[in-house]
């Protein structure tokens, strides 16, 4: 919800509805208030309280602003002082792009198909689907002016490295949970809206997820 704010250009200060509606995420937590945060592990909830621990333990930090402050520093070292990697990035929107571009695909498809990240990239056709959410996310990112130096084949070997390893959209599907996919997938086509940046597959993927989670959650009420 802070992604433009302290951000030079034309979209400085912008609200982003699908993940601020009404800007009631604002009014409690103002944007100059927050510090950034990029997490790259792995992880599966395995019962209340019960956090089984996959892979990675770096947590890149930055300020909306760009600059890099003193509550970052000590932060960061607080972090690193717990056994965690926690970087300050003077620019934190490449790693969220970064990390976007495996959540918006993978999450979606795998809460779809039920599928691992695994066996979305052993796939001919959703690693293909997913090849080209990536590229298309990529353009939403250049139109705000965010340019991510990742190649998208290197990101779906990373997201294939990981293994049989279920998303959390897909596992709080399976746990009758609330599908967070306007911060992943809602927000990216509402920034593409913004830019008039044509973006057919994420279009036509988040309709279907948006219908999924819609009867999930009819059907968890129900």
């Amino acid at each position: 919800w802070w992604y433009f704010h302290g951000l030079p250009g034309p979209y400085t200060g912008r609200r982003i509805e699908s993940v601020d509606p009404g800007g009631s995420v604002s009014a409690t937590l103002p944007p100059e208030r927050a510090i950034g945060c990029v997490v790259y592990a792995a992880t599966e909830l395995e019962a209340p309280g019960v956090v089984r621990h996959l892979e990675g333990t770096r947590f890149s930090i930055g300020e909306p602003d760009l600059s890099v402050s003193r509550r970052c520093l000590e932060f960061s070292e607080a972090m690193v002082a717990g056994g965690l990697k926690c970087p300050v990035e003077p620019d934190l929107r490449n790693d969220i792009w970064i990390k976007l571009l495996g959540n918006i695909s993978f999450n979606p498809i795998s809460a779809l198909s039920r599928a691992t990240m695994a066996q979305i990239c052993r796939h001919r056709d959703t690693k293909a689907l997913v090849e080209t959410m990536m590229r298309e996310t990529l353009d939403v990112a250049a139109a705000v002016g965010c340019h991510p130096k990742i190649s998208v084949e290197k990101r779906i070997a990373g997201a294939e490295r990981v293994g049989d390893h279920k998303t959390s959209t897909l596992q709080d599907l399976e746990k009758g949970k609330p599908l967070e996919l306007d911060v992943l997938l809602a927000a990216v086509v509402e920034l593409a809206a913004l830019t008039r940046t044509p973006v057919p597959k994420l279009c036509a993927v988040h309709a279907l997820a948006d219908l999924l989670a819609t009867t999930a959650s009819a059907g968890s009420a129900a």
